[in-house]
């Protein structure tokens, strides 16, 4: 279990669909996750910058750019860091198998953990059929989830101000949906089936922006989730253990400890 405070070090860390440039990208959470947490690896699994949303509008504030210059210190300081571009970041596939400021980047690419698992990583889209088949269908998709997340905004601030912890609608409705469930569902099964003919013990990806972590036909499913609605990461311990990261509860935790730290100074003040 994950605790709060100081820096929490794995041997790896996978995120995926983190929409830098899109207003739905959760930048100051991922900034809090970037500076308490160390690794060997750290895999950036597609949809990092969100170039869909970038040529519809351009909106880059600097805590996008300070998240780029993080992890770009990170890959200077040692940590070895795979970019596998994705579906809204594809521009970067114009530049596989090449280097860019210490991040190697790659279509996709094989993790063996510390127990010796082989773990397939790919971002995901190329197993979805309506990217493939229908891309005019994935552009309005797009358009009509961006409005969702932008009421889901207004949703959470009102939350806030009653200081109740962060709720995503478009999650909930994902998982009402029956026919969502059932696209998550053939999804995960494509992925499972493509790591097992691959000889891989499992597969990491992203993409659907929903964190999992379970076994499928013997092989290991592992989603990262996203930094939009979930606010999740794949994390490897140095035991090979791989675990899913709630960092919004982590960072719920913290803020409900710093104001029990506060509450006795505040009172001995107005003494």
């Amino acid at each position: 279990m994950t605790k709060t405070g100081p820096t929490q070090r794995y041997r790896s860390i996978f995120i995926s669909d983190t929409h830098l440039g899109s207003k739905g990208a959760q930048a100051d959470a991922l900034l809090h996750f970037l500076r308490y947490t160390e690794s060997e690896y750290l895999y950036l699994v597609g949809d990092i910058v969100d170039g869909w949303a970038l040529k519809s509008r351009w909106y880059w504030p600097q805590r996008h750019n300070d998240v780029v210059q993080k992890l770009l210190g990170k890959a200077r300081r040692g940590t070895k860091v795979i970019y596998l571009p994705g579906n809204h970041d594809e521009f970067a596939r114009h530049f596989l198998n090449t280097s860019f400021g210490d991040i190697d980047i790659l279509e996709d690419t094989v993790h063996v953990t510390a127990d010796n698992k082989r773990m397939w990583v790919v971002h995901g889209d190329l197993f979805d059929g309506v990217m493939q088949h229908a891309r005019w269908l994935a552009y309005i998709g797009d358009r009509a989830y961006t409005a969702l997340l932008a009421i889901n905004r207004i949703f959470n601030r009102i939350r806030q101000f009653f200081n109740l912890p962060y709720w995503s609608l478009s999650q909930y409705l994902k998982h009402k949906v029956k026919k969502a469930v059932s696209f998550i569902s053939a999804f995960e099964t494509a992925l499972s089936t493509e790591a097992k003919r691959r000889d891989c013990d499992g597969v990491i990806c992203g993409h659907i922006h929903k964190p999992e972590l379970h076994e499928m036909h013997d092989i290991i499913y592992a989603n990262c989730g996203d930094w939009v609605e979930s606010i999740s990461a794949l994390v490897e311990h140095q035991s090979g253990e791989l675990e899913i990261i709630q960092w919004a509860n982590v960072i719920s935790l913290s803020e409900k400890r710093r104001a029990k730290l506060d509450k006795p100074l505040k009172e001995a003040g107005s003494i």
